[in-house]
């Protein structure tokens, strides 16, 4: 099973709940699952007190009712995570609109709050033994204070580039889980391989492109990023798509996690961790785009 380079589905908390989930077994139609033990008879002995019979049409009644699914048994469905998500990704948007709505000095303190806030919930939800949902929606609040921060310090320079970064959010989202759908693109462990050594890549170039960037400022807003140019294109622009193909293959790891839960008969409760994996997935895909779009504009 490849739960690639999301450290929210890699955790031990998320592939323990899949791993000792027993998958839901489906009751024959017609049958109660709990009508019998597992000799056919009652475990506990005769009930103590005597039982009305059932009617003929009340026996007909439950033989034709459908066997429990997994809404029924307390088990986490597509429904659920979609739902959930949907509610993560509001409160990113109220955080955000709360940033552009204030004054500006005002912007920049919910920007840093929300920077380090949500830098601390995103640790504590992701080695959290349960999920929390208030945690996990405290977060995406903390995360759009610090979107709609900046993305507008951004977009005072570039006008419109926080619309594109949206726009692009969700075409990228929703090509990445059509192609996903469809089976063109899977999980596989060579591709996961890959994801990992691509972020350590990443990450690695950030850390060193950071300490450039406070030992001479003089490189621009982007460091390395602004200031190298490659063929005239500044290589923030390469940097930048190939970070926006790798959320993309995060994506694609987010999903086939959330489908290994699903069939796995994971608790319902972890539709939250699956709603938290996807949210912390598409505030980078937005942040990286945003930058990406940022550096497009400066060079023009």
């Amino acid at each position: 099973m490849a739960f690639g380079g999301n450290p929210v589905f890699r955790g031990k908390n998320y592939r323990g709940a899949i791993a000792t989930a027993a998958p839901a077994q489906a009751a024959p139609q017609g049958h109660s699952p709990y009508a019998q033990g597992p000799y056919g008879q009652n475990p506990y002995g005769q009930a103590r007190y005597p039982q009305q019979p059932l009617t003929p049409e009340q026996l007909d009644k439950l033989y034709r009712a459908p066997s429990a699914g997994p809404a029924e048994t307390g088990r986490m469905t597509y429904d659920d995570v979609i739902v959930r998500t949907l509610a993560c990704l509001g409160f990113v948007v109220v955080g955000a609109a709360v940033t552009l709505a204030v004054p500006g000095s005002a912007a920049l303190g919910l920007m840093v709050l929300g920077a380090i806030g949500g830098f601390v919930l995103a640790l504590v939800n992701s080695f959290k033994r349960e999920p929390a949902a208030g945690l996990i929606l405290a977060y995406a609040g903390l995360e759009g204070l610090f979107l709609g921060g900046i993305t507008r310090i951004i977009d005072a320079v570039a006008p419109g580039v926080g619309l594109q970064a949206v726009i692009g959010t969700i075409v990228v989202a929703a090509v990445t889980l059509a192609l996903y759908k469809s089976g063109k693109v899977r999980a596989t462990p060579r591709l996961a391989k890959f994801l990992l050594i691509a972020l350590v890549s990443y990450l690695a170039f950030s850390l060193v492109n950071l300490v450039i960037m406070l030992v001479d400022p003089g490189l621009g807003a982007w460091g390395l990023r602004s200031s190298v140019h490659i063929f005239g294109i500044p290589l923030g622009v390469f940097v930048g798509l190939f970070a926006v193909v790798l959320a993309a293959i995060s994506l694609i790891f987010d999903f086939n996690s959330i489908e290994q839960g699903v069939r796995a008969g994971a608790p319902r409760r972890f539709a939250w961790t699956a709603a938290f994996g996807l949210t912390v997935t598409l505030v980078w895909l937005y942040t990286e785009l945003l930058r990406l779009l940022a550096i497009l504009n400066s060079n023009d």
